[in-house]
């Protein structure tokens, strides 16, 4: 006890700033190490960020290629006598932004595809509300029948059975083509 006393008693004021100054001085370097490291990840997550929208990119033009390769087929066999396609249609029109995966036409009919690697619900909706603002972004089209179809590799729950129950017609892209699985006596809706 009288050993304990003895070193207390020899801590000044001086000496207690001093530890502070030195744990301090450790803290610093801590947080400087861990600054240095949360950097790192950081412009790891950025690099892989990149790679995926790359990959994602890239994925979903084969998917694209892959159903346009087979659309003025399968869209024949459906009595939709299509002889024309045009990918990834862009543009900017009346303050609305539109782009649109595939375009099949005719002359007189015109099927605008959306293509989805994985189909969800959420994709089925917004396609529907932009096929109805089709003809208003391009007018070139507001004399013909317009109908809708989604493409996909993968679906989430039945929203392609959804996707039927608008309307549109369902391709589902398959190994080195695509097909549309609606019902033989499925009727497409006119947008």
């Amino acid at each position: 006890m009288e050993n304990l006393q003895s070193n207390t008693n020899d801590l000044s004021f001086e000496k207690v700033w001093l530890m502070f100054q030195e744990t301090d001085k450790k803290f610093l370097d801590t947080d400087k190490k861990f600054l240095d490291t949360d950097k790192k990840f950081l412009d790891t997550d950025k690099k892989l960020n990149k790679l995926e929208q790359l990959f994602t990119s890239q994925w979903g033009k084969l998917i694209e290629s892959l159903v346009e390769g087979d659309l003025v087929n399968i869209l024949n066999k459906r009595g939709i006598q299509v002889h024309n396609t045009n990918e990834r249609v862009k543009g900017f029109r009346f303050g609305r932004q539109f782009e649109f995966d595939i375009i099949a036409e005719n002359g007189d009919e015109v099927v605008v595809v959306e293509v989805k690697t994985t189909l969800s619900a959420d994709d089925v909706k917004e396609f529907l509300e932009e096929l109805k603002h089709f003809k208003e972004v391009l007018p070139r089209f507001k004399e013909n029948k317009v109908f809708g179809a989604i493409a996909y590799l993968r679906v989430d729950g039945n929203c392609d059975r959804f996707a039927e129950r608008n309307g549109l017609f369902i391709i589902r892209a398959t190994g080195n083509s695509a097909s549309i699985i609606n019902a033989a006596n499925f009727v497409p809706k006119e947008y």
